[in-house]
């Protein structure tokens, strides 16, 4: 199934990886490092936990993961070459190349033996899988028993401040990251997110993808949302 906004070749990406992390902390005022924090303490990882951070882009997420739990090793997947060139030079910045990996792939179709990751996450990366049920599912495969998946997406938001935060994402960010990267994909992050489900609708995707939903969690009036969940037990026999 394919909403017609949705992009997983990484090629609209490779256009705005130069630009794309000083766009988004501008865009988005800064809130969005407070999201990705939120995400990280979901998972409540064990001290030497393995993580897989999916759609990774330029690593934001595998590098907040790698800074709050010094034991864990983190692997992060994206399909666009530009954002983990990028990446790895923020890792290798940090000082973090023994701890935290990229590689080139698809959420849809993960490398990885199952149960191998204490945890994944995937921020603002879901709305642009083409086979969204696909890809929670190949989460769901590869995350251990008992373990977490956090997935961090923008909504449509509601509530008192719904109208204001709402002229913000529809008017606001695509013209103002278009200016500020001279592309006009920008245009694009506002017709995905009101392509986007509901929370109540997205949490329902998630159980019928093999996952028990732990918390569904809006942030900053609806802005964006946490969804926490963890790989469905078998049944017992």
């Amino acid at each position: 199934m394919n909403d017609g906004v949705r992009d997983g070749s990484g090629e609209m990406f490779d256009a705005i990886a130069g630009r794309y992390d000083a766009v988004n902390r501008i865009v988005s005022l800064g809130i969005d490092q407070s999201w990705r924090r939120a995400t990280v303490a979901a998972l409540e990882l064990p001290e030497h936990g393995a993580v897989l951070d999916v759609a990774t882009g330029t690593s934001d997420m595998a590098i907040l993961i790698a800074r709050r739990h010094p034991g864990a090793t983190v692997v992060g997947i994206d399909p666009s070459k530009e954002m983990l060139r990028v990446g790895e030079e923020k890792i290798a910045k940090a000082g973090l190349e023994g701890r935290v990996a990229l590689q080139v792939g698809t959420g849809e179709d993960l490398p990885f033996e199952d149960g191998r990751f204490d945890g994944v996450t995937i921020a603002f990366g879901i709305r642009n899988c083409v086979d969204r049920p696909r890809a929670l599912r190949e989460m769901a495969r590869v995350t251990r028993p008992g373990g977490r998946i956090a997935v961090l997406e923008l909504s449509e938001p509601r509530g008192f401040l719904g109208p204001l935060a709402r002229f913000h994402i529809h008017t606001v960010v695509p013209a103002l990251g278009a200016a500020l990267s001279g592309k006009r994909e920008y245009r694009y992050l506002e017709r995905s997110i009101a392509a986007f489900p509901s929370p109540d609708e997205f949490a329902a995707t998630i159980r019928a993808s093999g996952l028990d939903v732990i918390a569904v969690r809006p942030l900053t009036f609806g802005v964006s949302c946490l969804f926490v969940a963890t790989p469905t037990a078998p049944k017992a026999t």
